[in-house]
């Protein structure tokens, strides 16, 4: 078993002087890409842009420091934005503020209480799903600024549908100068990559370290400020501010905390699958092994942190966590490093960000959108999957669009364990012997000689709630003396088939027949002794092989 340990403390034991110093500069390097994605993330939550940069520097350090991975960089991310961007107009920041410090606090009892292995129930289908619906959503809501439009006084919409509908309302207010910008900054953010991967050798490393998003908000700036273009920025829309984040404590009432439960519960799910979604990606690139209790833990710290000074939810970021790696960060030194570079540039350079222009910001959404969107999986799919497995990865996704995360994975995780229940319940069959069989089978009915008046049921798979009602199938005529239920391949057994196995053994109790076991396992043995079936039938019905329990039922005869 794992020890509750931060990755830091093990780390240090043979750190070195060289390694320092990559891990310095990779931390300032995540840190200039941090910066641009981090203030638009903030935009597309609904809060201020500086909160985005209190997420990075108190949650990026809080995480580093007690994380479970060597390389993990942490802070906000698009999949959260929607989820915040609706407990902010509902609830205002005081509402997100509680229902982040709930959600740090459910993450942390999840990694004491050694749940990280249990993240991996939650079905592929579902993730794709709704990371698919986020990106759908996050790119949705930053058409307004893309295109420059203007809505009528009053009209804030909030859910990603009346977005839409107010796009499509208020289309003929295109800034075309606003698309220009929007559109220059776009292909930066395309072509600028492209560039990199096409160069080699010195010219190749100058170009992939300069991060595209801060490439296209420089662009855009100088687009806005030097040729004076009328366009919003984020200084005409937001009050900017460069004060360090400061502690804050909410008002918590019972009243708040209810209605932010099903918020806590989503933002705490959705953290634990991305923070170690990110961890395994990163192991496999340093050829490492993360602790996911103590990385859950860190991350309810990091959030409780986050919420108290200031800022919104936060998790692993697997692009920034993969830059961190790229660029020579092989410790939790490199994020602490990230986390402390942020916030100067908060307080030296922040003001400057007044400048950047919404265009630019939609842009970097943009890309940030279709890059989590995982459509390539998604098609795939759709392409090789079973239908049932299908159904929950659309349903999710469409109410991931429509509605919201919470019921996107509430209906998901529902309507998937019911599927995943009826092909069990489909795999398990309770069947007479028929005479038929492979004689090369030393376990074939077919070289056993069945006693007159005895009957042999053999039941395979699970008995669940879902599969117990086969039991009570089993029919049992009047001539039967004795009924064998041949349980080998039952590895599992629940307490409504415990209750229905009792029901059938009523039923032959009532009809003066014999009920005989063979070869049950551990689990459904256990099961059966705590209820105290084994008392009931006898434990010479018990019987470790079918031909035992045959012999047996000759003897009753």
């Amino acid at each position: 078993m794992e020890k509750m340990r931060p990755k830091l403390f093990s780390v240090l034991k043979n750190y070195s002087k060289e390694q320092l110093v990559k891990d310095v500069v990779a931390g300032i390097i995540v840190a200039i890409i941090a910066l641009p994605l981090s203030i638009a993330l903030a935009l597309a939550s609904g809060v201020s842009p500086e909160k985005g940069l209190y997420t990075a520097i108190v949650a990026g350090f809080v995480i580093s420091f007690l994380g479970g991975s060597r390389v993990q960089i942490s802070g906000p991310t698009a999949a959260f934005a929607t989820i915040v961007a609706g407990i902010v107009a509902t609830s205002g920041i005081e509402g997100l503020a509680i229902a982040t410090i709930m959600a740090g606090l459910i993450l942390i009892i999840m990694g004491l209480l050694r749940l990280g292995d249990l993240i991996r129930f939650i079905p592929y289908t579902i993730t794709t799903g709704f990371t698919a619906g986020i990106a759908v959503t996050i790119a949705i809501g930053q058409i307004k600024d893309f295109l420059g439009l203007t809505y009528p006084a009053g009209t804030s919409p909030v859910e990603t549908m009346e977005k839409g509908r107010a796009v499509i309302q208020n289309i003929g207010s295109v800034n075309l100068q606003a698309v220009l910008v929007g559109v220059i900054c776009l292909a930066i953010l395309v072509l600028w990559p492209l560039l990199g991967s096409k160069l080699h050798g010195k010219a190749a490393r100058i170009v992939n370290s300069i991060p595209p998003s801060l490439l296209a908000v420089i662009a855009g700036i100088f687009m806005v400020s030097g040729l004076h273009m009328k366009v919003n920025t984020i200084g005409s829309l937001y009050e900017i501010t460069n004060r360090p984040p400061s502690f804050s404590m909410p008002k918590f009432n019972f009243q708040m905390i209810s209605a932010q439960f099903s918020n806590a519960l989503t933002i705490a799910i959705l953290a634990a699958v991305e923070s170690l979604l990110s961890c395994v990606v990163s192991d496999s690139m340093i050829n490492s092994r993360h602790n996911s209790n103590m990385e859950l833990i860190a991350q309810g710290a990091g959030n409780v942190a986050s919420a108290l000074f200031g800022g919104i939810p936060a998790t692993g970021a697997i692009a920034r966590t993969a830059a961190n790696v790229k660029n020579g960060g092989r410790s939790p030194i490199s994020g602490m490093v990230h986390a402390v570079v942020l916030l100067l540039i908060l307080v030296i350079f922040m003001p400057y960000a007044a400048l950047i222009p919404m265009p630019a910001i939609a842009a970097i959404l943009f890309m940030v959108a279709y890059n989590m969107c995982g459509w390539r999986e998604f098609v795939y799919l759709v392409k090789t999957s079973p239908k049932s497995d299908i159904s929950v990865l659309v349903i999710t996704f469409v109410l991931t669009v429509v509605f919201d995360l919470v019921i996107a994975i509430e209906v998901g995780i529902v309507f998937a364990a019911i599927l995943f229940m009826k092909r069990m319940s489909d795999v398990t069959q309770v069947e007479g012997w028929k005479y038929i069989g492979d004689q090369n089978d030393p376990d074939s009915i077919e070289l056993r000689e069945v006693p007159e008046n005895t009957l042999v049921y053999e039941i395979s798979g699970p008995l669940f709630f879902a599969a117990a009602d086969k039991l009570l199938k089993i029919s049992v005529p009047e001539t039967t003396n004795c009924l064998i239920i041949r349980m080998r391949s039952v590895n599992a057994l629940d307490a409504t088939a415990m209750h229905n196995l009792e029901q059938l053994y009523h039923k032959c109790k009532d009809k003066h027949v014999q009920l005989i076991l063979s070869h049950v396992n551990e689990q459904p043995m256990k099961v059966m002794q705590k209820a105290g079936f084994v008392e009931y039938v006898g434990e010479l019905n018990f019987c470790a092989h079918i031909d035992d329990a045959i012999k047996r039922a000759e003897d009753l005869q």
